[in-house]
């Protein structure tokens, strides 16, 4: 890894963006603006860029009034990566985040995203964990990802969800934004980003991620193929050490595994011998050593319950 890029500081109350790219999520995006406004941290704007509603949308937006934290405009657009792109060009705030007008911040989250960034003045991307909710925003389960280091990033024992992410706007611009080469724009950008710059994992919750059938997530191969493109093309993982094309090619076979690109259970096992293989600190991810090791959920539990006697 080559010598980090320098950041500007921060001012002492700096105004965080909060862009929300949006396109007939009518049913969701009261929620998602509604917890921005309902922050306890300001300065605050809110920019939503709609490409073009047809599902009541603009309504929503419209009975917001004349909130002055938030501004919008509904008109066609080439994408989800082209909203986005404009809306980090038109927002003005020195740190940023970009919420799917699906999913929505937990309280208290633009607080410590700020505190965390005065903390750390070197990082250009902080990150935190999410709770998957389901379409009517009951709780499903918790994601709890890695801390960062860059190879924990291309072998996926770090997951960054743009739901629970805030960058330096500068970082995002200085590296291109979102590319229309990429459907997983988020993650690409991380990749080109974390090149660059430092990023630190915070140990908290900040954002709900809705599932529903209409989301992105659903296009799985799209998603598969795109992951792997993003590894293999980029100079810099193909040049850089041995390492990172080891863990890339286990992030590869992680992603397609948790995106279904394999279904049925031996080949499932199969691939997941062939990942640890490739990088074998994932053996120390749960969720992998579960499925590879024998008795390892009945061990953990007796050693969990051997720690909790007196």
């Amino acid at each position: 890894m080559t010598a980090r890029a320098e950041l500007t500081p921060l001012p002492e109350r700096p105004l965080v963006s909060i862009v929300v790219p949006s396109f007939n999520q009518g049913a969701f995006i009261r929620q998602t603006i509604a917890s921005c406004l309902e922050q306890d941290y300001r300065p605050i704007e809110i920019v939503v860029m709609d490409g073009g509603s047809t599902d009541g949308t603009v309504a929503v937006l419209e009975s917001f009034g004349a909130a002055p934290e938030l501004r919008w405009v509904s008109e066609p657009d080439g994408g989800v990566q082209d909203a986005v792109n404009r809306g980090v060009g038109l927002a003005k705030g020195d740190l940023c985040a970009i919420q799917s007008s699906d999913d929505f911040y937990l309280p208290g989250v633009l607080s410590a995203a700020v505190e965390a960034f005065r903390r750390h003045p070197d990082a250009a991307l902080i990150y935190a964990d999410t709770v998957k909710v389901d379409a009517g925003g009951r709780e499903l389960s918790r994601f709890v990802t890695g801390p960062y280091a860059f190879t924990h990033f291309l072998c996926k024992r770090t997951v960054i969800l743009q739901p629970a992410a805030f960058f330096r706007r500068e970082a995002f611009l200085a590296v291109g934004g979102w590319s229309r080469d990429f459907f997983n724009a988020d993650t690409e950008c991380w990749l080109r980003m974390l090149l660059r710059y430092r990023a630190v994992k915070i140990d908290a919750f900040w954002a709900g991620r809705r599932m529903h059938p209409g989301q992105r997530d659903e296009q799985r191969a799209r998603i598969i193929r795109d992951h792997e493109r993003m590894t293999r093309s980029h100079p810099r993982i193909r040049t850089g050490p041995r390492r990172w094309r080891l863990a890339a090619r286990c992030g590869n076979i992680r992603h397609a595994l948790r995106y279904g690109g394999i279904v049925e259970p031996r080949a499932r096992r199969k691939a997941l011998w062939k990942a640890a293989l490739l990088w074998p600190p994932v053996l120390l991810d749960a969720e992998v050593a579960g499925l590879l090791l024998p008795f390892y959920h009945a061990i953990r539990r007796r050693c969990r319950g051997c720690r909790e006697r007196p």
